[in-house]
């Protein structure tokens, strides 16, 4: 029996779980676009008290910087910690599992009025994951699936295909160093 701590910060809800075996034996979440740091770790907190954990699998994204920072971040740290493996997988094709259409589109917030998506046919995403505007996405001429989360049991199922070690930022960050400022 293995139990993994699954993580997801990729979207305006910090999502915790703890899947044994394909089952979900502890959920929690907490909303709030700039809450994933205090959040974090008393969800944890909270998932660990009666589990004990094997693997690590979080979301890589995408997401915005600081939360998908934070969630990745946390992840390995609760990791080597506990000398145990962490895994990372895209947070839309947790979303994606949730739906049953040939063809679609998964959308999350990116915020600026922007929208993270990918676009997926029979469940398999096609192409990588992009940033752009909603009427350029709605324009592609798909389902749009928006304000969805990922779903910890397919998070868990997705490790299974390998790990994504790099971030799925899709734009620079705003902070820029004062030696490349013009």
């Amino acid at each position: 029996m293995s139990n993994s701590l699954v993580i997801d910060t990729s979207t305006n809800r910090t999502v915790v779980g703890v899947v044994t075996d394909g089952k979900l034996i502890w959920s929690g979440h907490r909303d709030g676009a700039t809450a994933h740091g205090p959040s974090l770790p008393l969800l944890v907190q909270e998932a660990i008290a009666q589990h004990s954990i094997d693997q690590v699998i979080v979301g890589m994204g995408p997401g915005p910087f600081t939360g998908l920072r934070v969630g990745i971040a946390f992840a390995h740290t609760f990791a080597r910690a506990r000398n145990i493996q962490v895994i990372g997988v895209c947070s839309l094709d947790a979303i994606a599992a949730q739906i049953e259409e040939k063809d679609f589109i998964v959308a999350t917030d990116a915020r600026r009025k922007e929208w993270y998506w990918a676009r997926y046919t029979k469940g398999i995403r096609i192409g990588e994951p992009a940033v752009s505007f909603p009427a350029d996405v709605e324009a592609l001429g798909h389902n749009v699936h928006f304000a969805l989360f990922p779903d910890l049991i397919a998070m868990t199922n997705l490790a299974t295909q390998g790990s994504i070690t790099e971030p799925m930022y899709l734009r620079r960050p705003d902070a820029v160093a004062t030696a490349d400022r013009t």
